[in-house]
């Protein structure tokens, strides 16, 4: 196992809120190799190669390469993508073709089967992140790590090391895989629900909130359908909930500002993961209500 406190080369595929923050952290704390990845022409490359890295709102800078592409040639030690599911399609040759010894895909996926045969499985890696960050207009991270106790969680144990050791709090999932695909309803309540809170300017109305519950129950019985468990077993217990109860939870967090306006940033991934859904119900052995699972994708 890599030891955490070992140098390593890593490179960042994704400069947004999240991949900065892994970034920063990975650099400035765990003093590693880092190379980060925006892309071509967009302002954030511009930011990054004026800054040389990037800068936090404290006015503290990591230093690290900056790219406009995967060198394929380079044998990082890890690949970090954290763009979203629908955006990673177009980048799947060059990992493919990358030299990387680890490509971990930090996002949410229904399908995570499929990113590991684009890339092979022996070194295909999956986590989910739990940060909370933003970029300023000038491009400063303002990030916030380990709130409540949230940790990022990740499928193998040498990259959690890596992450704590870098200041980012990190758990192993042993199924990070089924995690993810359980996952997917919750994660498309939260984000429509904060869509709609947001519209709203301070919350969901109860019946956007019991459209949604319904849809989390529906979403469940194709996974089931697929021939999954859900899990964990917090899943079972949200599926076996009427759904007034899991309506109440999300128009409770749909009133908590933070939550709303962080989770509303996801409009466009909570669209892809509906459709997503959509697609894989013809699969399901069982009745699926598929009008419920496209009730939940957000206006």
């Amino acid at each position: 196992m890599l030891a955490p406190s070992s140098p390593l080369r890593i490179a960042v595929l994704g400069a947004g809120k999240i991949g900065s923050t892994f970034a920063f952290q990975l650099a400035r704390i765990g003093h590693h190799d880092v190379t980060v990845i925006a892309r071509p022409g967009s302002l954030r490359l511009q930011q990054l190669e004026r800054d040389g890295g990037i800068i936090d709102v404290k006015g503290e800078r990591a230093a690290m390469r900056v790219a406009s592409a995967l060198d394929e040639d380079t044998p990082y030690d890890l690949v970090i993508v954290t763009l979203l599911a629908h955006q990673t399609d177009a980048l799947l040759p060059a990992l493919r073709r990358s030299a990387a010894k680890c490509i971990q895909f930090m996002f949410n996926t229904f399908h995570p089967e499929r990113l590991q045969e684009a890339v092979g499985a022996a070194r295909c890696a999956f986590g989910m992140p739990f940060v909370q960050a933003m970029l300023t207009a000038e491009g400063r991270l303002k990030a916030t790590i380990g709130a409540g106790g949230q940790k990022t969680i990740m499928g193998q144990q040498r990259w959690v090391d890596v992450f704590n050791a870098a200041g980012v709090p990190a758990k192993c999932e042993p199924d990070m895989p089924l995690w993810l695909r359980c996952h997917v309803p919750l994660c498309v309540a939260f984000e429509s629900v904060s869509v709609a809170g947001e519209r709203r300017g301070g919350g969901a109305s109860w019946g956007e909130a019991l459209v949604l519950a319904q849809g989390v129950h529906a979403s469940f019985t194709l996974i089931k359908g697929l021939g999954y468990d859900l899990y964990p077993s917090a899943k079972t217990r949200i599926d076996r909930s009427p759904a007034w109860v899991v309506a109440a939870v999300l128009w409770l967090m749909s009133r908590i500002r933070s939550f709303r306006e962080l989770l509303a940033t996801g409009k466009a991934e909570c669209i892809n993961l509906v459709d997503v859904l959509v697609a894989a119900t013809p699969s399901a052995k069982a009745p699926v209500n598929v009008s419920a699972i496209e009730a939940m994708r957000p206006i």
